[in-house]
């Protein structure tokens, strides 16, 4: 996943999303997480509101299910020698 990272600190998303899925997600978990947090410290405000709009039973049974999908991806692309991005 830092391989994933590193492309998306670059803005190569594509390369990013190729490389490792979800290291592309969490890449982009972080960048959220960063700004709700200036947002609270400039504002004062609770972002609570917002993450509760969602319906949080489902959070679990989706992180799992992009976990496995996006490691299945890692593992078909290291089997047919396609893992490397070229830019």
């Amino acid at each position: 996943m830092t391989t994933s990272f590193a492309w998306f600190a670059r803005a190569n998303f594509p390369a990013s999303v190729y490389v490792q899925p979800m290291g592309f997600l969490l890449a982009l978990a972080t960048v959220v997480t960063f700004w709700a947090g200036f947002y609270i410290v400039m504002t004062g405000r609770s972002v609570y509101r917002l993450v509760s709009l969602g319906p949080s039973r489902y959070y679990v049974p989706l992180f799992m299910t992009l976990s496995i999908a996006a490691w299945a991806w890692k593992i078909f692309i290291h089997l047919h020698g396609i893992d490397g991005w070229r830019s």
